[in-house]
């Protein structure tokens, strides 16, 4: 009877020792799991300094257009892919934007040391003054689920754009300041219509004010 009660008394330790080595695991790996849970929100929420865009003035778009320009999905890429090849010459970090049945806009960042691709849908709007507007739609980050507002102020604070081009996170929002932006022979644009879905684009180019005269 003595030894039962030893033997159960050693098996009972025993027990509870196993208990104890998976509650310590399971702490050890709920920690972990937290640690970098904390360190990862930290990453997506912290603030940004804020980047200050040197204002270009805007040009006058007074008169008739001097060309109006129908155009389609293929050939704006086609420039766009031109224009940004040697923007991004001298950066270290490259994003591509391209017109589909929606604007996408795609490129890499890191976090927790792992490179990540991004996603960014925009459905294109004219304005009323012939700027265009990029309204966020959806967003796919391989299999993590980052609000459009965290990953707008990454991309913002990762990559190199032209001046012209205006983020604005809290409302999800691209505004592509056509006013600002002059083509290299002093020329300047406005955009008309943007129907990606049937793919027709229409703009017009306008002298500068003072060759108007």
């Amino acid at each position: 009877m003595k030894e039962q009660k030893q033997k159960h008394k050693k098996d009972k330790t025993k027990e509870e020792k196993t208990i104890n080595k998976w509650k310590v695991a399971f702490l050890a790996l709920l920690g972990l799991i937290l640690g970098l849970s904390a360190f990862f929100f930290f990453r997506a929420t912290q603030q940004r300094e804020a980047i200050q865009y040197e204002t270009q003035p805007l040009v006058q778009r007074e008169g008739e257009p001097v060309l109006s320009v129908n155009s389609n999905k293929e050939q704006i890429n086609s420039l766009i892919d031109f224009y940004l090849q040697n923007y991004q010459e001298d950066s270290d970090v490259e994003y591509h934007f391209q017109l589909e049945n929606q604007a996408l806009l795609t490129g890499d960042f890191e976090i927790l040391g792992a490179p990540i691709t991004f996603y960014l849908y925009f459905d294109p709007y004219v304005t009323d003054n012939g700027n265009v507007q990029l309204q966020a739609d959806s967003l796919s980050v391989g299999t993590l689920d980052l609000p459009v507002k965290q990953v707008m102020r990454m991309i913002e604070k990762s990559f190199k754009f032209p001046e012209w081009i205006e983020f604005d996170p809290d409302e999800e929002q691209v505004l592509v300041r056509l006013d600002q932006f002059r083509m290299e022979n002093g020329l300047f644009v406005k955009a008309e219509k943007i129907n990606l879905v049937d793919d027709d684009i229409q703009v017009s180019l306008y002298l500068p004010q003072d060759k108007e005269k």
